[in-house]
């Protein structure tokens, strides 16, 4: 199991004790890009990296046919008094054939994005930004239910005023289930 740590050792830690227990190897990584190399070196290691945010585009190395995807989120099931509830991505090396597709990750890379962008897409799927190599130009990672949605997502970012440079699926997985204060669970 290799971490980044980069957002706090103690809260990855605690995720990937309670996910996966105490007799898995944990190996520490002070940045996203050294956990996702390090599963891409790999037979069958897997990484965890933030779900919420990033310094750096780490996903674009999942961009390339073989490399690694992002195969969970977790905490599958979110509730309030959840003991290990830092969200983060699950990366690894798996089929094209044995990925869960209920909700994809793209990496999407734009010119001309904003702040106002940003909350135009806010309601219509989950992402990650960071500056790209454009002055202002972004990386992407974003999270859309099923299978199409991405056309969406590129349809509000051109009406918005952004460009899209390009996309490439970098993994899917499974829908959270939410568990809301009076214990009735949803999707």
């Amino acid at each position: 199991m290799h971490a980044d740590v980069s957002l706090g050792e103690s809260a990855m830690r605690d995720s990937a004790r309670f996910h996966f227990g105490f007799t898995v190897p944990y190996v520490s990584h002070f940045n996203a890009p050294a956990a996702v190399e390090a599963v891409a070196k790999s037979k069958g290691d897997l990484a965890l990296v933030s779900a919420t945010s990033s310094r750096t585009p780490w996903w674009i190395a999942l961009e390339a046919h073989g490399a690694p995807k992002i195969i969970a989120r977790l905490p599958f099931i979110e509730r309030a008094d959840h003991p290990a509830a830092l969200p983060v991505f699950v990366v690894s090396r798996v089929s094209d054939s044995a990925m869960v597709t209920e909700v994809e990750m793209w990496s999407v890379r734009v010119s001309g994005w904003s702040a106002e962008i940003a909350r135009t897409l806010s309601p219509l799927a989950e992402i990650v930004a960071v500056p790209d190599t454009a002055f202002d130009g972004a990386a992407l990672l974003v999270s859309v239910a099923g299978s199409g949605s991405l056309k969406r997502i590129k349809s509000a970012l051109i009406e918005a005023g952004a460009s899209v440079r390009s996309s490439a699926l970098v993994g899917s997985h499974a829908t959270r289930y939410t568990v809301p204060p009076n214990g009735v669970s949803k999707a």
